[in-house]
């Protein structure tokens, strides 16, 4: 008997109270708002401009933009809820 391919397996709903059904649609894709769209763009200018200054020669902005967009602003757009989503909009 043949196995049943992704889209042919029955999809199970998530727990009520899971993190996962919280932050996910009908369809297991995580979503997005304006304000983690603001936070991951703002990680990757802050990226961006971490590597310009870096190839400038400056060792003083460079590495402390690079740790903020990618220790601080990118994961933050990741896992920032909103107040909206908290209330249960």
């Amino acid at each position: 008997m043949p196995r049943p391919t992704p889209a042919q397996s029955p999809r199970r709903p998530a727990a009520s109270g899971s993190a996962a059904a919280s932050r996910t649609d009908g369809e297991g894709t995580v979503r997005f708002s304006a304000q983690n769209w603001i936070l991951i763009v703002a990680g990757l200018v802050s990226i961006v401009g971490g590597y310009v200054l870096l190839n400038g020669g400056s060792v003083d902005l460079a590495p402390a933009l690079l740790v903020l967009g990618y220790v601080v602003l990118i994961p933050l757009g990741i896992i920032w809820q909103g107040r909206d989503r908290e209330k249960g909009a």
